[in-house]
């Protein structure tokens, strides 16, 4: 199952039923799990763990050294999980002694062409990347997120679980979970709850209606965030979805993207 034109370092531990296409290059201490496929030209580079049933297609690049002009070659790490699609030509860069030491992404994630993770940011599981989208070093995406074709995203920004970013949309500050947000006149905006995605995931009528109480009160009503934060806590009881909410908004280190 591997070419005969493939090169591959021999620290690098595979499978035995792993797939590498032509003149692809596999790095030193790269591990690749059962039945995951290697495209024609694609380039694994050193300190990738990479596990099972993925699908990384001609001409990507994963695991290359980031693009930090403080890198100096040190040992860091690239983690990818089960189940993902990295389609061509998109790239995914390790991390920096200077960051996490790693980047992280989980399973079941679709990297479209030309997509862009860079150093030490942290990707979630069910996550789309359309073609083009970008991630800034040190990014977290939670679960279950969206983003558009041409999205750019700032580093240390956050992006909250069930979150969709239309294309072309430039991110600089935190977007709390379960929400829709996409251009303004020079940065992202909210513009609501991703309702349709919500729905489609099995959020409860009861759960939806709280995350409306919420939203209203934290973007809607005129009120400062600890003020608004306190309303929802004395308004809407027993709610995850809402608890998760607010506790992302008060944890941001960035600062959260308003309406």
């Amino acid at each position: 199952m591997i070419h005969s034109s493939a090169i591959i370092e021999p620290s690098a531990q595979l499978a035995s039923d792993v797939e590498i296409g032509p003149y692809a290059i596999i790095g030193k201490q790269v591990t690749i799990g059962k039945g995951t496929k290697i495209g024609a030209h694609a380039v694994i580079g050193d300190w990738t763990e990479i596990g099972e049933n993925n699908q990384i297609f001609h001409q990507t690049s994963v695991g290359a050294p980031p693009q930090d002009l403080k890198y100096r070659g040190e040992e860091t790490w690239t983690r990818i999980g089960d189940n993902n699609m990295i389609r061509e030509f998109a790239t995914i860069h390790r991390g920096t002694v200077s960051g996490h030491g790693e980047t992280v992404v989980g399973n079941s994630n679709l990297f479209m062409a030309y997509s862009h993770v860079a150093h030490d940011c942290r990707i979630g599981n069910n996550v789309v990347m359309a073609n083009v989208a970008t991630l800034a070093g040190h990014v977290t995406v939670e679960d279950h997120v969206i983003l558009g074709g041409l999205v750019a995203i700032h580093q240390f920004v956050t992006v909250g679980a069930h979150v969709m970013i239309g294309g072309g949309t430039l991110v600089g500050l935190d977007i709390p979970p379960y929400m829709i947000a996409t251009s303004g006149k020079r940065d992202a905006k909210l513009r609501g709850l991703n309702l349709i995605g919500l729905k489609r995931r099995g959020f409860t009528d009861e759960a939806i209606s709280s995350l409306k109480k919420a939203y209203k009160s934290l973007f809607m009503a005129g009120l400062k965030l600890p003020d608004a934060i306190s309303r929802i806590r004395a308004e809407v009881k027993e709610c995850p979805e809402v608890d998760y909410l607010l506790a992302f908004i008060e944890r941001s280190e960035r600062g959260i993207c308003r309406g």
